[in-house]
């Protein structure tokens, strides 16, 4: 059992443990959104738990099972809205109102249709409490993949990038390994574990023969939840069918979704074809893709390519968040830049960017970039 910690805001106190614990779900609950909950009375938790894996209970009912009958008249604190609807599971509102709680103190409305405040009138119809609008931001940063999704049927899209400190991927000979220190590398491992997909493209495919799954070795996935890491789906553009069944992804037993324009007989049964029509600049539609992936419950995606599919996403407005590991390095001005974009007349038609986030990787720099909505300053 844990006390309250004396502060003069105890609801964010313990909305900010139920966001911790929700945290712990960051790699597994996908295409579910992320949830803490903690059950509170007399000042101490009860019960504590957060959603683990779509088809399995959710936050709430752990922590209710956790307090027991001890959940009559206490208080609950839970990152998200809860459920309303019979999907895999039964409605946690309804588990709720029969436990007997006496308060319920929501971080962020759902932002699911089939939700979206029926939760919580649900239970303010049985006489139980509810408090909205705590530690709002934080929940919402736990989800936005699942946020993005649920309003605008796109997932949230991260472009990862290796670079050096003059700006360079690769030496004029293509030579990239390594940039970045090791340290850096593992933490991209965990960014591909947070990812419910990677894209990639064919010419990435085709110069370094990449498998692109998570290294669970490497990852530093302490307390991870489930027995065997989850990997995320990789998916190559390969707008030229250039590639052909014997790269390594296509044969390790992993899903990969291959986008391109005419089916194409000879790929493993782990390989599903997908075709999309071209843009007018004569490559697969990002747009269309990004649309493709949301219907099949993708949350968060991150690019791995070289700078001609990473500058395309960033050109066409399709990047949240850009990730950039710096190295202490110097490839040249001959080298490969970071990002292929078009010609700019002007400077207020580039793209704005707002970081939000800089912390040593050893040796390296990562900076995490969003793109900035207001451009007049």
């Amino acid at each position: 059992m844990q006390r309250l910690n004396p502060s003069p805001a105890p609801d964010e106190y313990w909305m900010a443990k139920a966001i911790q614990l929700a945290a712990k779900g960051r790699f597994t609950t996908s295409p579910n959104p992320r949830v803490g909950c903690v059950i509170v009375k007399d000042e101490i938790c009860i019960g504590q738990g957060y959603h683990i894996q779509a088809g399995t209970p959710h936050a709430e009912v752990h922590a209710l099972v956790a307090a027991g009958d001890n959940a009559r008249d206490a208080t609950v604190y839970v990152t998200l809205e809860p459920c309303s609807h019979t999907g895999r599971t039964p409605p946690c509102a309804d588990a709720l109102i029969k436990a007997g709680v006496a308060r319920v103190v929501v971080g962020m409305t759902d932002p699911n249709p089939q939700v979206s405040g029926s939760g919580i009138e649900r239970i303010k119809a049985a006489g139980i409490a509810v408090t909205q609008g705590v530690c709002t931001e934080q929940a919402r940063a736990l989800n936005p993949g699942f946020i993005k999704r649920m309003q605008q049927n796109l997932p949230w899209v991260r472009v990862k990038l290796g670079v050096s400190l003059d700006g360079k991927i690769a030496l004029a000979n293509g030579a990239s390994k390594w940039i970045t220190g090791a340290a850096a590398r593992r933490d991209v491992q965990r960014l591909r574990a947070q990812s419910c997909a990677i894209i990639t493209g064919s010419g990435t495919v085709i110069a370094d023969n990449p498998s692109m799954l998570v290294r669970p070795e490497q990852a530093d996935l302490d307390n991870y939840p489930l027995s065997t890491v989850r990997q995320p789906l990789r998916v190559v553009i390969d707008s030229q069918e250039r590639l052909t069944p014997n790269w390594l992804m296509f044969n390790d037993g992993h899903p990969v979704l291959l986008v391109n324009q005419h089916f194409r007989s000879g790929f493993s049964q782990d390989v599903e074809q997908c075709q999309l029509p071209l843009s007018a600049a004569g490559k697969i539609d990002l747009h269309l893709l990004l649309a493709e992936l949301a219907e099949r419950g993708i949350n968060e995606v991150l690019v791995e390519s070289g700078a001609g599919l990473a500058g395309a996403f960033m050109a066409n407005g399709l990047v949240d968040e850009l990730i950039v590991y710096q190295a202490p390095k110097l490839l040249g001005d001959k080298g490969v830049s970071m990002l292929t974009l078009p010609d700019y007349d002007q400077v207020s038609e580039t793209p704005d960017l707002k970081l939000t986030d800089i912390r040593h990787i050893a040796e390296d720099i990562r900076l995490t970039y969003q793109l900035a909505v207001d451009k007049s300053s």
